[in-house]
């Protein structure tokens, strides 16, 4: 058995149009290879279009591929589909459940659907984990909107499935009741769960996950860990707030890009490979001024993202 949870290599997909008077072909996933390791938080990032849920609904048998392998969990999909799926839970953009049914009674339906005996379902232990115990036996429909996204990832885990899958699933959720959910997905993480994200909140991939991949226009255009993709942009700014309005760009900072903000801020941006922060800091002491305080922004991956999915398109190594 391999070490990764998921591995698709040279996946393709183009779909083509039935019937007269339709449109041209469409090519949605070009020669992808994605290596996803067992027990990770990888994030799957791409603008709309992508080919991001292309991939998930290959990998969850909704959708035909046209050429390539995906092996999840050591299986091939081609080869053994049913098993392939039972090791996949996916949680979809769209919210799906029957409004007059109750979080318990849902459960125990998904779980039915999978073949799991009523004596090995965790309907009890999954709604707890989720934090929705006190709902089980109320109405989906007056679920908040949090809740019937956690209820969403409870479905999903109701087959004890080692690889989760979520398809943006904090769309349209409040910034308390996403805490909520990321809590409860690094619980599960923690518990050997492979979770596999795909998000637009890209503040929230930088947080939570340790490898990332960007696809754009069907192919994958980046997969690094994060620290490494982090570093693609080697600049760095810092703020100084000082003791007196600033008059004149200290001699010592010359050589550095830098502008004052308001009256008393001054932004330097240096490159951490050509320059110390002392060094830094010295000069602006140095042309007379005090700091009273200061503060650093570090690279982003929303500026990365930005960066590369600019730039032409070209074909990335997987980790």
């Amino acid at each position: 058995m391999t070490n990764f949870a998921i591995d698709i290599q040279s996946l393709n997909k183009t779909y083509r149009p039935r019937g007269k008077g339709q449109q041209a072909e469409k090519v949605a996933l070009q020669d992808v290879t994605l290596q996803i390791p067992r027990g990770s938080m990888f994030a799957l990032l791409g603008p709309n279009g992508a080919g991001k849920s292309t991939i998930i609904n290959i990998m969850a048998g909704l959708v035909n591929k046209s050429s390539g392998t995906v092996r999840i969990w050591d299986i091939d999909i081609d080869q053994d589909s049913r098993s392939a799926k039972a090791a996949i839970g996916v949680v979809p953009q769209e919210l799906n459940f029957d409004p007059f049914f109750t979080p318990a009674q849902l459960l125990d339906i998904q779980a039915g659907m999978y073949g799991v005996p009523k004596v090995e379902r965790r309907t009890q232990e999954i709604l707890k984990m989720m934090g929705l115990e006190d709902k089980a036996g109320a109405y989906t429909r007056s679920l908040s909107g949090g809740m019937r996204r956690r209820l969403m990832v409870a479905k999903a885990m109701v087959h004890n499935p080692p690889i989760l899958v979520l398809d943006e699933p904090t769309a349209g959720v409040d910034v308390e009741l996403r805490q909520q959910l990321w809590e409860n997905v690094r619980q599960l993480n923690r518990q050997g769960v492979t979770v596999l994200l795909t998000t637009h909140y890209l503040e929230e991939a930088q947080e939570l996950c340790d490898t990332i991949a960007i696809i754009n226009h069907g192919r994958i255009i980046a997969c690094e860990e994060k620290e490494t993709l982090l570093s693609r942009i080697d600049a760095k700014e810092i703020h100084f707030r000082l003791d007196k309005p600033v008059e004149a760009i200290p001699p010592g900072l010359a050589g550095f890009h830098t502008a004052i903000q308001g009256r008393r801020t001054l932004v330097v941006r240096y490159r951490p490979r050509d320059h110390h922060v002392g060094a830094i800091i010295a000069a602006v002491q140095a042309g007379g001024y005090e700091i009273v305080d200061l503060s650093t922004d570090e690279n982003s991956l929303e500026a990365v993202f930005l960066q590369l999915t600019a730039a032409p398109v070209t074909v990335a190594a997987s980790v």
